[in-house]
């Protein structure tokens, strides 16, 4: 299906194809093909789709594929992957009229690719023709190098620079996020050899990819296009194709048997199949975040939506992006689940407060564990500050409906025992001589009935004495009617139900001081659960980038990072060998391999962005952080 059309030179994504990679919960490897048209793009992706026939074949001079068609299928390798193949429409289509939809087209797959493969048709070098721009290379290497030398121009890792990175090229950046790279050469006809001994496929593509001495321009364009490709793809991986079959018949590839192609085509496209199922790493962001359908369809919007606007793509705003998403959703996952366990948990009304605040507090830790897990840069932590808002809401929402539930459990309760009560003073039995006395002592068993009540809550007690209060003047009715009391008795029985009641109001107002303590405990709690996660994931994903930032100073100091050549010293000229890294430097030897290409020049400007990278590093390890994870 068509993943991003190319309609009158717009590109746009198809909301079809968006809402299957929306379906795809599973981490993605995600395979891209690029290359002039009409060179077997398609050919190649449809057996490595396991099919002789999805993507479309062209038997015309005519470009087939219009846009990027996408074809998504289990992977073969990796259990509980899915393997997503981007066929791309072909560069240099005479009837486009110009290239500029093929930079984006390109730009794109190697954005959106964690493998991306370049085909092309025939060698890289030629014989010896110093009429071309690029010397040794053909048409089809041309438009690679060419495009390969516009990326800076298409594709941005930051949304604004560091101030600190004055030093350094943005495009320096790439290595850490680009795809690995494989250039497959169909109808090769050469004898893979080099002064006479045999050498591979890697072999001849590294030596197609050497740099030129000179300080001319001419060294210098042919320097530029191949420093950028050592610069951008560290890991390349080279695939010759003997031509698959002779004459018409391959205008009908996709319809012939394996036995009626060349044996050796057959084996090379299997050993291609093979590398691509074994090596392609799963889609992978800054972070260690992998990729899942979803998160794809984000990338593809996002970058698509930025050229549309007429912005670059940039990486980091697609994180960004993509990180809004998830944490949003990261979020509800959590609340989900916390509303799930004490829906589970939860039987209200509880008898004390502290048992509801304990189930809460065990709730509230999985849910955090819940965000913490599904989230991602979570810029100045304001995802979790509303998972923090929305879990105390909930915590009050509960001792909310605990009350209540409470309080309505014994509203009924005293409406079932003292009912009867009522209606006996209605009737006038206690309102005789000695009649207060058999009140009191009826009302003392109600109350004790009622204490004995289980399941009432924590509104018991205050519940019991406001029912009490209202019936004060009947009790002191009843009091003042009794004629066998005297005057002082009732006046002594007057100051015991005062005291009593002040008593209990005190007792109350304990309560609810405790209460109050309780909850001020909570909220400690879930504000130092909050940091203690917040706290390790800090922690894990500073070795994270620690992890990222070494792998990348290790590809930095394998390979060339700068693409102005200045050819100010060559090796031998003067006699002596100039050094710009320690000889005890893991990748000293590819420093010297660059000096004795000649460009000195180079090998100062890799100094300047590892030193750039080592301080960065140093500041994930000794970072100047507050005392406290602030998230309130």
């Amino acid at each position: 299906m068509c993943l991003i059309e190319n309609t009158n030179g717009r590109l746009m994504t198809n909301p079809e194809a968006l809402k299957i990679l929306s379906s795809i919960m599973q981490p993605v490897v995600v395979v891209a093909i690029v290359g002039l048209y009409r060179t077997g793009k398609s050919y190649l992706m449809n057996k490595l789709a396991g099919e002789k026939k999805g993507f479309s074949l062209g038997s015309t001079v005519q470009s087939h594929t219009k846009g990027i068609w996408m074809w998504c299928v289990s992977h073969p390798k990796k259990p509980d992957h899915i393997l997503v193949l981007l066929d791309t429409e072909g560069l240099g289509d005479v009837e486009k009229g110009d290239n500029q939809n093929d930079s984006w087209i390109f730009a794109l797959a190697i954005l959106l690719s964690s493998t991306f493969v370049y085909n092309s048709m025939g060698t890289i070098n030629q014989q010896a023709m110093d009429q071309l721009q690029y010397p040794f290379v053909n048409q089809n290497s041309t438009w690679l190098l060419s495009y390969v030398t516009e990326l800076t121009d298409r594709i941005r890792s930051k949304s604004s620079p560091d101030e600190n990175d004055y030093e350094v090229d943005e495009s320096a950046d790439f290595v850490s996020f680009f795809p690995d790279f494989v250039w497959t050469l169909r109808d090769f006809s050469l004898d893979l050899e080099a002064n006479g001994q045999p050498i591979t496929a890697d072999e001849y593509l590294e030596y197609s990819l050497k740099l030129k001495k000179g300080t001319s321009e001419k060294a210098k364009n042919f320097n530029l296009p191949r420093l950028c490709i050592r610069k951008f793809f560290p890991k390349k991986k080279c695939f010759a194709f003997d031509r698959p079959v002779h004459g018409k018949k391959l205008r009908q590839l996709e319809k012939l048997h394996d036995a009626e192609l060349d044996p050796e085509f057959v084996l090379q496209v299997a050993n291609f199949c093979s590398y691509i199922f074994t090596h392609s790493k799963t889609k992978t962001l800054s972070g260690g975040i992998k990729v899942n359908g979803p998160r794809l369809e984000t990338l593809v919007l996002t970058y698509v939506n930025a050229i549309s606007s007429g912005d670059l793509p940039c990486m980091e705003n697609a994180v960004l992006a993509l990180a809004q998403i998830e944490n949003s959703a990261a979020v509800q996952k959590a609340i989900a689940h916390y509303d799930q366990q004490m829906g589970q948990k939860v039987q209200l009304p509880m008898e004390t407060l502290q048992e509801l605040l304990d189930l809460h507090r065990d709730s509230e830790r999985e849910a955090i564990e819940v965000f913490i897990r599904s989230s991602f840069k979570d810029v100045d932590h304001l995802f979790q500050k509303e998972l923090a808002a929305q879990l105390d809401k909930k915590r009050d929402d509960f001792c909310e409906q605990n009350r209540k539930a409470s309080s309505d459990r014994c509203s009924a309760l005293l409406q079932d025992i003292f009912s009867p009560l009522e209606d006996e003073v209605k009737a006038g039995i206690y309102s005789k001589p000695g009649g207060y006395r058999l009140f009191i002592q009826k009302l003392q068993e109600l109350k004790k009935k009622f204490y004995e009540e289980p399941n009432k809550g924590i509104q018991a007690e205050e519940m019991l004495q406001m029912y009490l209060k209202s019936k004060e003047s009947m009790t002191d009715a009843i009091l003042q009617t009794d004629q066998t009391l005297t005057t002082k008795e009732k006046d002594i029985e007057v100051e015991r139900v005062k005291a009593e009641s002040a008593q209990a109001s005190t007792k109350m107002l304990e309560e609810m001081q405790r209460k109050n303590e309780q909850m001020m405990e909570q909220k400690e709690r879930s504000y130092q659960e909050h940091v203690k996660q917040l706290t390790e994931k800090i922690e894990r994903d500073r070795a994270q980038l620690l992890q990222e930032q070494e792998t990348t100073l290790a590809l930095k100091l394998q390979f060339v990072l700068s693409c102005e050549l200045c050819a100010e010293i060559q090796y031998g000229q003067s006699g002596t060998r100039v050094s710009s890294l320690s000889s005890t430097t893991p990748d000293a030897k590819e420093q010297e391999r660059l000096l004795k290409e000649g460009f000195e020049n180079e090998s100062r400007r890799m100094q300047n962005e590892i030193r750039n990278l080592q301080n960065a590093m140093k500041k994930a390890f000794f970072p100047s952080l507050p005392r406290r994870c602030t998230i309130s």
